[in-house]
């Protein structure tokens, strides 16, 4: 009972808390898109509201599906090799950002089927990625204890160095690459590199080249699909860990 009432009261303060700190921004910017509307119908009376409105959802939809607009021409990208690959890779790991999804009855039967299928082998993927990274800090561990003859220092000393590694190679430090690639602040990777490695995937933060104004190199989209891999397993191990503290 103490558990599913702790487990009912914690999400009950995580939403009066969120709803105390986004509601105002949200009235804030429901005010702004409203006065921006009556602003461009009283500076062009021309233009009808039925009209204006069915623009605003032909753009809002064709965002949706990965195109926009640059100068007198469309963009699209989101459906190329390189963007269909990391919309599987985001499948698969359940992350889900949600910016981007099959719009056709064949597509989205093709994704249940590959969903089915590619959800276990990720785990599947995702636990040998883990038992590798047990295993190396459980051999250095050993070797430790095996020069200096420690006991459970030495164990404690791994756990620690694995963790502060895994803490600075999967959410300190992408950071720095997302701001140089992407133009983000700091505070804006980190919490993009938590959101995806969690596999939260709320997908109001994309990388892998989704931006059609900036250009990306070759290895980054490489680089960002091994780093979700290895940090989801990492992560997992640290969840892992915070489950059985509070078990």
């Amino acid at each position: 009972v103490a558990v599913y009432v702790g487990y009912l009261g914690y999400l009950g303060m995580g939403a009066a808390v969120l709803q105390a700190l986004e509601r105002p921004a949200e009235v804030r910017a429901a005010q702004h898109l409203l006065r921006e509307h009556w602003n461009l119908l009283d500076n062009h009376s021309c233009l009808p509201e039925p009209a204006l409105r069915r623009l605003m959802e032909g753009i809002i939809q064709a965002y949706k599906s990965g195109i926009t607009l640059q100068g007198n021409t469309t963009n699209l990208g989101r459906w190329d090799f390189s963007g269909s690959f990391f919309f599987s890779i985001s499948t698969v790991t359940t992350i889900g950002y949600g910016n981007l999804s099959p719009s056709t009855a064949a597509g989205r039967i093709f994704c249940i089927v590959f969903a089915l299928f590619g959800i276990p082998l990720n785990l599947v993927l995702l636990n040998e990625i883990g038992q590798l990274m047990l295993l190396g800090v459980q051999h250095c561990a050993r070797r430790l204890e095996e020069v200096f003859h420690w006991q459970n220092k030495a164990s404690f000393l791994m756990k620690t160095c694995a963790l502060v590694t895994g803490l600075l190679l999967f959410l300190l430090l992408p950071p720095l690459l997302f701001s140089d690639k992407e133009g983000w602040a700091y505070d804006d990777g980190f919490y993009y590199s938590f959101i995806t490695l969690s596999t939260i995937g709320f997908g109001d933060y994309m990388v892998v080249g989704m931006n059609p104004d900036r250009t990306y190199p070759n290895w980054y989209k490489n680089v960002i699909s091994l780093w979700i891999l290895f940090g989801m397993a990492w992560l997992a191990l640290v969840i892992k860990f915070c489950v059985n503290i509070l078990e």
